[in-house]
């Protein structure tokens, strides 16, 4: 893993938690994006070398939406960037961590996406990014 590449945080409006966000860094967010496949609304900011990801949930019956009715709004996951994926999912496999989709989906910020159960992670929902290449189906 190289590094964190972002903190996802859950929040149940978007709109109100840019306002936060954008006074709490002192500038605005460079990208808005809606995720289908995860029914959830993402905006980034960049914090240095790393990013905050805020996510609302599209949809009652999203994964945000569920979070955030269980634990209530905060941090989401933690996400490392990495460079191979797939090598990653496996060498975690081995070291008996479960994974929640062995295959890489597309994710928000033109990223491959694998997530580790918070379960095998004191708790915590881990995201695996690899950055999407041109030629990657």
């Amino acid at each position: 893993m190289n590094k964190i590449e972002h903190l996802g945080i859950a929040v149940k409006d978007i709109s109100e938690a840019t306002k936060v966000y954008t006074k709490l860094l002192g500038y605005e967010h460079y990208k808005t994006e809606v995720v289908e496949s995860e029914a959830v609304t993402t905006r980034f900011f960049k914090c240095g070398e790393n990013k905050l990801e805020l996510l609302e949930a599209k949809s009652e019956d999203s994964a945000i939406a569920k979070y955030i009715e269980k634990r209530g709004e905060g941090i989401h996951h933690v996400a490392f960037a990495v460079d191979d994926i797939r090598a990653e999912v496996e060498r975690l496999k081995g070291e008996g961590f479960r994974i929640l989709n062995e295959e890489p989906k597309r994710g928000a910020d033109n990223k491959w996406v694998v997530f580790v159960h918070p379960k095998s992670a004191n708790g915590v929902l881990v995201e695996l990014c690899q950055d999407i290449n041109n030629n990657d189906k």
